[in-house]
């Protein structure tokens, strides 16, 4: 197939009318020129068929130890695991990146796909014609000029390509022959020129936008005029610095420049570029191409010509393409996966989240109410006769007495007060795991902990009275060992066991009170003239009795401070583990899975973004 302009196709109706016919054909001016030239390389020229139909080639994409199918594995498994964590707008680049290599992996790994894009009037459909050797896009005064993309391709297989690309069969071309379509070099090549990308139609910026983002590697033609055009540098070379590597720039028409204002401009366009942030491939660096060249005489064309040759012969182009592609896709993910410091949850805020539960539940309170209660015991169990109908007297009915006051239900206010502390203790804890997380991670710990503390009040009671009960079966003894040990919040503790050691102080103190009545009987008897007058001996006993029960009293209360105290706080401990299981198993583990889950992420996304860009 010839390269025909729409021009020429216009006006080949009017080939054979006899108005200004010279030799059959028109001979008026530039139209007649340029259609006779058209005829004449028609006529000269081999047909060049378009495209063909060849399966494209698959071969091995990139090395199997290169870095970009690892970092393209980890990036899926980075979307993965954050679907259900992440909304589908933040993920979509990403995803986008993902179907766009698995597509591109799956096409010829020999061609260099290489777009030509620039402005309107930047002379890019010429430098196109230009490469190929033969005019196979339009151009001319007529804007715009180039509809729609044309492809030129060096070598079969790529058909698979340009169905990606979306090029239609009739707008395939293969370069003319000659010394550029038989160039070693740039076998492999794909050529595309692309419409204005500032073009007043809407639908050719589409195009423009939709094929820059296929493509392997990218020509930027500007010419002296619009250079520095905003358009431009805002919305295609400041997004993609991160493709430098794969971007040439090429400054057109310096023919239009007169002596060193060429290198002037050409160092205001590096000036430019580098304010965009795109680095420059100088003193052997990776980065951007930037030239000159006047692709109308040819100036600089052979030396565009061999830059792509080099470009095309490494094979790399689509691999670092789509490492690119990769970076950029992980640097908008970058503020939902980089936390700022070290975010967790240390053992430090764990301690306080449990002293909190325990302050919550009244683990203290419930500690010193047990001793107080063992204390009490042992004063009945230990104390003198006098003494223990005395409070039995006491506990009978009246109502201020400390036993009924024990027996009182917790007030309602009360236990609001202990609901907001378990509410306050969750709060503190969730912002504490939170603290630095990117956004939608802290949201997710916040809610983790907030929905595992549905119910932990009521669960922290009744778990409480779980352990107290267990740890009196392990601590018991006597007639009460199978008893609660850990007071029910708003209720009476329930009576410790006794020690063994207390039916010996029982013995004690009855035979202490069995010396009073034998004494106080002996002097009664002696009083009403029964026994033989003498009031040394029964008096002696009568007094060992009456000195003798508080003595035991006030030993067993000494002997008792220290079991009471430890039992205290047996009872104490037991409450705050069981608070302590409660809140970890209802708020702290869940909390910790969040957290797992994002170093999970975490360390995906380091493993997307921690190699080079060059591919290699």
């Amino acid at each position: 197939m010839t390269a025909v302009t729409d021009e020429d196709h216009g006006k080949g109706d009017t080939a054979g009318k006899p108005d200004g016919r010279a030799d059959g054909r028109w001979d008026d001016g530039l139209i007649a020129r340029r259609a006779a030239e058209a005829r004449e390389v028609e006529e000269t020229a081999p047909p060049t068929p378009a495209e063909d139909d060849a399966e494209p080639q698959v071969e091995a994409y990139a090395p199997a130890d290169g870095p970009l199918p690892t970092r393209l594995d980890a990036l899926r498994e980075l979307v993965g695991l954050s679907r259900a964590r992440l909304d589908r707008d933040t993920l979509a680049e990403a995803g986008r990146v993902l179907d766009e290599a698995a597509a591109r992996q799956r096409l010829s790994s020999r061609h260099t796909v290489i777009a030509v894009a620039g402005a309107t009037g930047s002379g890019k459909s010429t430098l196109f014609n230009a490469l190929a050797g033969a005019p196979i896009s339009d151009t001319g005064l007529r804007r715009p000029t180039t509809s729609q993309p044309i492809a030129c391709s060096w070598t079969d297989g790529a058909a698979g390509l340009l169905d990606r690309l979306a090029v239609p069969g009739r707008l395939r071309r293969r370069p003319h022959p000659g010394p550029a379509a038989f160039d070693e070099a740039l076998q492999g090549l794909v050529l595309v020129d692309l419409p204005d990308h500032d073009s007043a139609a809407t639908e050719h910026r589409d195009q423009v936008d939709r094929v820059l983002a296929l493509v392997d590697a990218v020509i930027w033609v500007v010419d002296p005029e619009k250079y520095a055009d905003a358009a431009l540098h805002e919305r295609y070379l400041r997004p993609l610095a991160g493709h430098a590597e794969v971007t040439f720039v090429v400054l057109n028409q310096t023919d239009r420049l007169p002596g060193e204002a060429a290198d002037l401009v050409l160092d205001d366009l590096r000036r430019l570029l580098d304010e965009d942030g795109i680095a420059l491939g100088e003193h052997g660096e990776p980065g951007a191409t930037v030239m000159s060249l006047s692709a109308l005489t040819g100036d600089g064309v052979p030396e565009l010509r061999e830059m792509i040759g080099r470009f095309v012969s490494d094979r790399t182009a689509a691999t670092r393409r789509l490492s690119a592609d990769v970076d950029a896709a992980a640097a908008r993910l970058r503020k939902v996966y980089v936390a700022e410091g070290r975010p967790g949850l240390g053992e430090r805020a764990r301690e306080e989240f449990t002293d909190r539960l325990a302050d919550a539940v009244g683990a203290a309170a419930a500690g010193q109410a047990a001793e107080r209660e063992w204390r009490r015991n042992a004063s009945r169990a230990c104390g003198t006769p006098w003494l223990r109908l005395w409070r039995w007297y006491e506990n009978r009915g009246l109502p201020g007495s400390l036993d009924r006051m024990g027996q009182a239900l917790t007030p309602p206010e009360e236990e609001l007060t202990a609901r907001q502390r378990v509410e306050q203790a969750v709060r503190t804890v969730a912002d504490a795991a939170a603290d630095g997380l990117p956004g939608p991670w802290a949201q997710a710990v916040r809610e983790a902990a907030f929905s595992g503390a549905q119910g932990l009040p009521e669960a922290l009671d009744e778990l409480a009275v779980t352990a107290g009960a267990s740890g009196a079966s392990k601590r018991g003894g006597g007639t009460e060992a199978g008893r609660s040990t850990v007071p029910q919040l708003g209720g009476r503790p329930p009576r410790p066991p006794r020690p063994k050691w207390w039916p010996a102080a029982v013995l004690a103190q009855a035979s202490m009170t069995l010396l009073q009545i034998f004494g106080g009987l002996w002097l009664v008897g002696q009083i009403i003239g029964v026994l033989e007058p003498g009031l040394v001996t029964p008096a002696l006993i009568m007094l060992a009795g009456v000195v003798g029960g508080p003595l035991v009293e006030w030993a067993c209360a000494a002997a008792i401070r220290g079991p009471a105290r430890r039992y205290g706080q047996d009872a104490e401990r037991r409450l705050r583990e069981a608070a302590a299981g409660c809140g970890r198993a209802r708020v702290l583990d869940p909390v910790a899975a969040e957290l797992v889950r994002y170093r999970e992420v975490r360390e995906r996304y380091v493993t997307v973004t921690e190699f080079s860009t060059t591919g290699r």
